[in-house]
């Protein structure tokens, strides 16, 4: 066993080091073409003679853009690195390929080791290797989060220095110009961009069109407060500026905002290793229990362990596709995913797939079609309608087949384990000497003999079997007794081989889970759904701080209130798009319908206010209670957020915890008490009868 283990690194090591040299001369190969050319042809006069790392990246860069399983991973990446680098295709293509290449480096000796460890098990080997496909996800996404948790923290150091600067000079622009310029941050680049903003020609429309790129919602309300202020002009507020209020509100829910995010790291970074482990021990604890009680081999080797394994894998995919989304902390919130031409659309096009997928979409208008609808806005779904049914029907279909395929691999699996198992008559603690397991193999060879010649031929009776075994070399000085022994063991494994082929309820079992995994995509659509609600009490909090800000800004009225609270709202978005779009045919109105259709009672209480504002009284008093509670407002969302990473918490752990529990109680104890039990009870039953 240990050669075969060092047979196995040496060769692993020798391939690793072949496909390292195969990449350096491909990398060598491209470096003579055109566009290595032009980057050379920047370099000099500039170029230093010792190594370069900048240079190395942007070669890489160029290398995995056209490798096509690794584009995709190139594009997702620079779809959110470009939000952060405005307008700068050097860090964007730097970054992407620094962050590619360090999960490549994490990626490439973790499948190795799989394939090393799994060699003799093929079905586990391809399972992890597909679950180790999914894990580059989540490297990407942490490493992506990091940059926009990093802008996140600059910010607070840009802002306080804006408010420095717009002492000195007193005018939004030019403050922000001025910090932009002088500090080499990466937030500096989104200053520099929100004052291209205000300088131009039409600010309104140049901003519209930076709420859609910019990287977290604090700056699109430093952008727009700004925008405010430069238009409408600043004014004192108890003796202060109510710019600088309004961005002193802004840093304080940064601050919320990190603390947060840091809280929720701390809490999921060791669940999401936890959800990941069982797939990495289930081929050890099976070694270890095989090795020192031997009695259950039989259930480890043979069907029940496999049925076993493949339900723990499925439980640990679950709970972690489930915990990463519940630790999602809203960073670098831009979808991310192909929305405009997905498979899912691709496939769409086709006529003949497009007519039956249409069989399965509810008809519009109808209360199944507008519940669909409704989860796909609650839960914040890229997907379109006929998307989501696709998804649907290919997971059924997959589903299907694949549950038919695993059931066919389980009775290949338990046919094996009949011809391979060394047959002995007794039961012990410990592995069999290599006298007794050749002994025992010799047995299996020779009932083999027997199972080849009556396999598939489910009438053979017990004396056809016990003529065969008297024929046999091996039992031609056995007695009467052992020659019946024999016999109707041989006969056993017989009827467990004749009855391993794909039976119907398997078929039905197959029809079960694929019926299961079309209504996964839902599930987890309602899942969704929940995971937003516990956010709710967030959101109005953050809709308080945006009305505390615009209130006192002179010509701000309900309806600009209304688009800032649309721009920045999550769950409450669809209400609020619709109260926007009515609010010309009669605003008091529009609000109540807004108000009819929340259940939520502190985001009430803010469009009650909103309604008299409308028709009664200023904005400023309407919400003066804003103002006034501060504070406690302030020590409110604290507590919300301490709440809110509590409940995370502990439906993570839940989750988290379960492949790990299911691993040690179903995998190890269960099938070492009751098998260990069992074969306790048969050996006393067989020693009472000796003695009778």
């Amino acid at each position: 066993m240990n050669n075969n283990i060092l047979f196995y690194v040496i060769g692993g090591a020798t391939a690793a080091f072949v496909i390292v040299l195969f990449l350096y001369f491909i990398l060598l190969k491209k470096m003579q073409k055109s566009e290595y050319r032009k980057i050379q042809k920047l370099q000099q006069g500039t170029k230093e003679n010792r190594f370069s790392i900048e240079v190395l990246l942007q070669k890489l860069y160029l290398t995995y853009i056209k490798i096509p399983f690794i584009k995709r991973y190139v594009l997702k990446i620079r779809r959110r690195l470009e939000i952060v680098n405005i307008d700068d295709e050097y860090n964007t293509r730097k970054g992407t390929a620094k962050i590619l290449t360090k999960a490549l480096v994490i990626l490439i000796p973790v499948i190795l080791i799989t394939i090393i460890i799994t060699s003799s098990n093929y079905l586990l080997m391809f399972i992890l290797l597909i679950f180790e496909v999914f894990m580059i996800d989540t490297l990407i996404d942490g490493s992506v989060d990091k940059i926009d948790n990093k802008i996140l923290k600059e910010q607070i150091d840009f802002f306080s220095e804006i408010r420095h600067a717009y002492h000195e000079y007193n005018m939004v622009e030019e403050a922000i110009y001025q910090v932009s310029q002088d500090d080499e941050m990466s937030v500096s680049r989104q200053g520099e961009k929100i004052y291209d903003i205000l300088i131009s020609d039409d600010p309104e429309t140049e901003l519209e069109k930076y709420y859609d790129i910019a990287p977290n919602s604090f700056l699109k309300e430093f952008a727009g407060v700004s925008y405010l202020t430069k238009e409408f002009g600043d004014r004192k507020v108890d003796g202060a500026s109510l710019y600088l209020k309004n961005v002193n509100n802004i840093t304080q829910e940064m601050q919320l905002e990190i603390l947060k995010r840091d809280k929720l790291n701390y809490v999921f970074q060791s669940l999401s290793v936890i959800s990941i482990a069982p797939v990495l021990l289930l081929e050890p604890l099976k070694n270890w229990a095989v090795s020192n009680f031997n009695f259950v081999a039989n259930w480890y080797e043979g069907k029940p362990g496999m049925i076993v394994q493949i339900l723990i894998l499925l439980l640990t995919f679950i709970s972690y596709v489930l915990v990463r989304r519940l630790k999602d902390n809203g960073s670098t919130g831009i979808d991310t995913k192909n929305t405009e031409n997905p498979w899912q659309a691709k496939l769409y096009k086709k006529k003949l797939i497009k007519k039956i997928v249409d069989l399965f979409i509810p008809k519009v208008g109808t209360k199944e079609y507008r519940k669909v609808q409704q989860q796909l806005k609650d839960s914040a779904s890229h997907l379109k309608m006929e998307w989501l049914y696709m998804n649907r029907i290919t997971l059924a279909i997959v589903t299907c087949i694949a549950s038919i395929i695993i059931f066919s691999q389980l009775h290949v699996i338990a046919i094996n384990y009949i011809y391979t198992e060394p047959t002995t008559d007794y039961d012990l603690i410990g592995e069999l000497s290599e006298k007794d397991e050749k002994k025992a193999m010799e047995i299996t060879e020779e009932d083999n003999k027997i199972l080849d010649l009556y396999r598939g031929k489910p009438k053979t009776t017990l004396a056809q079997i016990r003529s065969s075994v008297e024929r046999l070399n091996y039992y031609k000085e056995a007695t009467e007794e052992e020659i019946d022994q024999a016999a109707e063991r041989i006969e056993g494994k017989l009827k467990i081989i004749n009855s391993e082929y794909m039976q119907w309820f398997e078929l039905l079992l197959a029809f079960v889970f694929s019926i299961v995994a079309y209504m996964s995509p839902i599930w987890i659509l309602m899942f969704q759904v929940k995971m937003r609600q516990l956010e709710m009490e967030d959101e109005v909090m953050q809709f308080q701080t945006i009305i505390l800000m615009l209130m006192r800004i002179e010509r701000v009225n309900v309806e600009i209130i209304l688009e800032w609270l649309e721009r920045y709202s999550n769950i409450f978005r669809p209400p609020i798009t619709k109260c926007v779009n009515n609010y010309e045919a009669g605003a008091w109105e529009a609000l109540e319908v807004m108000k009819d259709e929340v259940s939520y009672k502190q985001f009430i209480r803010i469009i009650e206010s909103l309604q008299a504002a409308v028709e009664k009284i200023p904005i400023a008093d309407a919400f003066d209670e804003l103002d006034s509670e501060r504070d406690y407002y302030k020590e409110k969302r604290k507590e919300s957020n301490e709440r809110l990473i509590k409940r995370k918490g502990m439906i993570g752990k839940v989750i988290g915890f379960a492949p790990m529990v299911c691993l040690f109680v179903g995998y190890l104890i269960i099938p070492l008490v009751f098998i260990g039990f069992t074969s306790m009870s048969s050996s006393f039953s067989s020693m009472s009868s000796g003695r009778i």
